[in-house]
């Protein structure tokens, strides 16, 4: 009990409200390959005895994905170094500077236990959104109680457009709005971009989560 009211503190009163415009110059975290469990997203095992405690738990995410630019778990490229580095390490230097990422997957992405750390590390992390090929439900809906964005691919061919040094702009987020798709613009470093159609399943409900930063924040408004 005490963990589960630990854990509703935390997001009630420090998990800020997003800016709800257009989100620009997102950097990517993962672009990961292949089959990403929770498990992959968030291990168990020893890291359960810090699950109390947001901050320390989130040094395991996505250690277990696979980074499809070098066919490595834990180990991304560093967007200011320019070194490969972990990716908690590469996640919170991100957000340090005061900026946000992205993460890329493929299929049935968070298959596995639904375990919510899966989506509040991520969050804790400033990871602003997840596109995949396919989600697991319980996953995506995870995501969007903590006022993350979990898109698909239109086509899900438009994965493979996703380059390592490329940065990445959200649009449509203004007008957000059910069953209307969003568009990513991949900027790559060669000066082009690619233009890529996100889909999602937000009803009105789940977008208020979105506006209000999590599904805990808009309670607290809510009851304020």
């Amino acid at each position: 009990i005490i963990y589960y009211i630990y854990i509703i503190l935390f997001f009630l009163f420090f998990f800020f409200l997003w800016k709800v415009i257009d989100l620009k110059g997102l950097k990517l975290l993962i672009k990961a390959k292949g089959k990403c469990t929770t498990d992959h997203i968030s291990m168990a095992g020893p890291w359960l005895s810090y699950r109390g405690h947001l901050d320390n738990i989130s040094n395991n995410c996505l250690i277990g994905a696979e980074n499809a630019f070098n066919g490595m778990p834990d180990s991304i490229l560093n967007p200011y170094t320019g070194q490969y580095e972990g990716v908690p390490k590469v996640a919170r230097a991100i957000k340090a500077s005061g900026e946000f990422s992205i993460v890329f997957g493929e299929e049935n992405y968070g298959e596995g236990s639904s375990r919510e750390h899966a989506a509040m590390e991520p969050r804790f992390l400033a990871v602003r959104a997840v596109v995949v090929k396919s989600f697991a439900r319980i996953h995506e809906t995870n995501l969007k109680k903590q006022g993350m964005l979990g898109l698909t691919f239109a086509n899900s061919a438009d994965y493979d457009l996703i380059q390592e040094t490329d940065t990445f702009d959200i649009l449509g987020l203004e007008s957000f709005a059910a069953g209307v798709p969003l568009t990513i613009v991949a900027h790559h470093a060669d000066g082009t971009r690619d233009d890529i159609t996100a889909n999602h399943t937000y009803n009105e409900a789940q977008i208020a989560w979105f506006k209000a930063g999590s599904a805990l924040n808009l309670i607290k408004q809510q009851n304020a």
